[in-house]
């Protein structure tokens, strides 16, 4: 007899007879929705940047950690970076700090960033295409 309970939000315990094994469950599209503010009264600009940038670095990295589904290969992730949710465009994970640093030169008082975690799958090359790329 095997049965499932939950233990936590991110584990699930499944017990078959005495023993207890707990397998760590990764929810799909794990999504970071953040307005962040360029205003303080202490704290300059510059200094607001550089911390912003390390905080979504960090969620990145605690991101890339987790467990990947069977069938997926990485971690993708879909960016949208604006003034405001409304506003918003869609932007490339690479393109992040980019935007931010754009943001603290126009000297805005807060952003939009939202990045929704998902299972990537890689496309394999088809031999044509190797021998094109090995050729260059």
């Amino acid at each position: 007899m095997l049965t499932v309970t939950k233990t936590r939000q991110s584990c699930l315990s499944i017990v078959k007879n005495d023993p207890v094994l707990i397998v760590p469950v990764t929810p799909f599209e794990i999504t970071m929705r953040k307005t962040f503010k360029l205003t303080h009264p202490k704290i300059k600009a510059n200094r607001l940047v550089q911390a912003i940038k390390h905080e979504v670095r960090k969620y990145l990295r605690r991101e890339r950690r987790k467990r990947l589904p069977e069938d997926a290969d990485y971690w993708a992730f879909d960016c949208r970076f604006g003034v405001d949710e409304a506003s918003s465009d869609v932007i490339h994970v690479s393109d992040i700090d980019k935007s931010i640093d754009q943001a603290g030169s126009k000297q805005l008082e807060s952003f939009y960033l939202e990045i929704l975690a998902k299972p990537g799958h890689r496309n394999k090359k088809s031999r044509e295409e190797q021998k094109i790329n090995v050729k260059d």
